[in-house]
């Protein structure tokens, strides 16, 4: 009874050792980038989220940077978006009640983010220069 025990254990052992590793080399050659978390609650800042993730794929040096899009409802006016990057609002915008367009308000939110990453790896590729430049 103890040496079935004992090599069920062994066999359990060694094959979570080698899925351990096998799914190590695995995760080393995928690269995820960035997440955008869809913090909305209206049909329109669903749309807004969706629109602005598919740019966020095709950014690139997106590996690692999240972005975080919140949806606010304010009362008999409608509702705030902010799109957060880096725990800064990068873009902020009003939706009305009514459907509209969206296409012109992703364009800026997604020009803004662009510009967001961009200043972030000027950052990282030069320490040494502060926010102020002294």
């Amino acid at each position: 009874m103890i040496k079935g025990v004992m090599k069920n254990f062994i066999y359990k052992y060694v094959l979570f050792v080698w899925l351990c590793c096998s799914t190590m080399s695995i995760a080393q050659e995928i690269a995820i980038s960035g997440l955008i978390i869809d913090s909305t609650i209206s049909r329109q800042g669903h749309d807004f989220a969706n629109q602005i993730s598919r740019f966020w794929q095709e950014i690139p040096n997106t590996f690692g940077k999240n972005v975080v899009v919140k949806e606010i409802i304010l009362p008999q006016a409608g509702t705030q978006v902010d799109v957060i990057f880096d725990n800064k609002i990068v873009y902020r915008t009003y939706f009305g009640r009514r459907l509209l367009p969206l296409d012109e308000k992703v364009n800026q939110a997604v020009v803004r983010l662009v510009d967001a990453v961009a200043q972030q790896n000027i950052g990282e590729e030069h320490p040494d220069l502060a926010d102020d430049e002294w």
